[in-house]
């Protein structure tokens, strides 16, 4: 298994700024997060997220 991080950009409706959300929990990673399946949860500064909800686009070869 890959080691996964990943970043995470928040805006609002309409979306007119979108900006990088910081990783409070680990200074030293910020901005990106530690994708670890073992957590169950994604704490941001605003939101906490379950592993469930995440999303990424397909991957075209």
């Amino acid at each position: 298994m890959r080691h996964r991080i990943y970043l995470l950009a928040q805006s609002y409706m309409p979306a007119q700024t979108i900006h990088i959300v910081i990783n409070p929990l680990n200074p030293t990673l910020s901005p990106w997060y530690d994708a670890d399946p073992t957590r169950g949860l994604i704490e941001t500064p605003e939101w906490t997220f379950t592993i469930s909800q995440l999303r990424m686009w397909p991957v075209h070869i």
